[in-house]
């Protein structure tokens, strides 16, 4: 889908920062949305949707169990 996206759990990143899940969330809405940067009266919902997604992506990533990995 959103090649640009990189996979954010080990073994593929060890070090993953608030910045990274976001920027991944961001690239995401820009896809599905089809806006790069959403015009003013979008731009409340576009933001809402990033947070969302990176809050999402958070949890996710929190809750993940990789095998051998402890």
């Amino acid at each position: 889908m959103c090649r640009s996206i990189k996979t954010l759990r080990p073994p593929y990143t060890e070090d993953v920062t608030e910045e990274d899940v976001r920027a991944a969330a961001l690239q995401y809405v820009r896809k599905i949305s089809g806006f790069r940067a959403p015009a003013g009266h979008n731009a409340e919902a576009f933001d809402r949707a990033v947070e969302t997604i990176t809050r999402a992506s958070e949890e996710l990533l929190g809750a993940l169990q990789v095998r051998g990995s402890r």
